[in-house]
């Protein structure tokens, strides 16, 4: 069930919104309705299945992982070497050290790395794989994340050799950029006005944040969806929101902007105008 809730933030409006609302029709007329509501819900369940089996990012990654978390958990790991690596919200990654080779693959999600500097292992040179190719750490601290088809490379300290479709080097990702590294290709991008490694503190942090992005981010630390209207998408916010708990950040985004929050249900929540706007 719970794995269930998770995927429904995969589930387009369209699907999802109208099965529960059925669902909640058919309970509210009886013993059969909820016979019938039961049928809605599990087809509605085989819906969301579906769209998450077409997925690349299937919620059973997590579960064959050497490490994972939930939507809205974070965990860190302290590795052979020294190495510190934080999982952000629905990750998964595996781990290989040995003789030769240190190495995290991340199979979806976030994580914060910063390389350890144990003597034993200064020979072997750090690595963390993507769908989308690796990453060769020289002596860092970064972010990586990944996204429908690329990853996502912020470096705070140090550098990160990248090396798209797992082939030659294509670049040296400097403290303070971000970089785009897709299956064929690398290159610089621009650095988005949330901070990369914000999540590490517990806070959605930025200036001169787009409300639509500001609320996406929310989304990925709770189950169901935050769906925006694009009247208010283009509304700026700045300043730091606590992920742990999104209801109260959905509060003060109300208070502090001309939006108004409703909720269908605890799983779906409508960010649109202000009344008389």
């Amino acid at each position: 069930m719970q794995s269930l809730r998770d995927d429904f933030a995969s589930v387009p409006p369209n699907l999802a919104l109208p099965t529960l609302q059925a669902a909640d029709a058919l309970r509210k007329s009886g013993a059969g309705g909820r016979r019938k509501a039961l049928k809605t819900l599990a087809f509605g369940g085989i819906s969301v299945l579906a769209v998450s089996a077409a997925s690349q990012f299937a919620p059973w990654q997590r579960w064959r992982a050497d490490a994972s978390t939930g939507t809205g958990e974070q965990r860190t790991l302290r590795l052979e070497d020294g190495t510190t690596v934080v999982l952000n919200t629905d990750t998964a990654i595996d781990t290989r050290f040995d003789p030769g080779h240190r190495v995290v693959a991340l199979r979806r999600g976030e994580v914060l790395v910063t390389t350890g500097h144990d003597a034993r292992f200064a020979a072997q040179p750090f690595w963390v794989q993507t769908p989308f190719g690796s990453l060769r750490a020289l002596g860092t601290r970064f972010v990586v994340r990944i996204e429908a088809d690329h990853a996502r490379v912020s470096v705070q300290e140090g550098a990160v050799e990248m090396h798209p479709g797992g082939g030659a080097a294509r670049g040296i990702a400097e403290p303070g950029t971000t970089w785009r590294m897709s299956s064929a290709e690398a290159g610089r991008s621009a650095a988005p006005p949330i901070a990369a490694d914000g999540w590490a503190d517990g806070v959605i942090a930025g200036n001169d944040m787009r409300l639509a992005d500001v609320l996406a981010e929310l989304e990925r630390y709770r189950t169901g969806r935050i769906v925006c209207d694009p009247r208010v998408g283009d509304l700026r916010v700045s300043g730091a929101y606590r992920i742990a708990d999104t209801d109260r950040a959905l509060r003060f985004l109300a208070h502090s902007q001309p939006i108004r929050v409703s909720y269908l249900t605890r799983f779906w929540v409508m960010v649109g105008p202000a009344e008389g706007r």
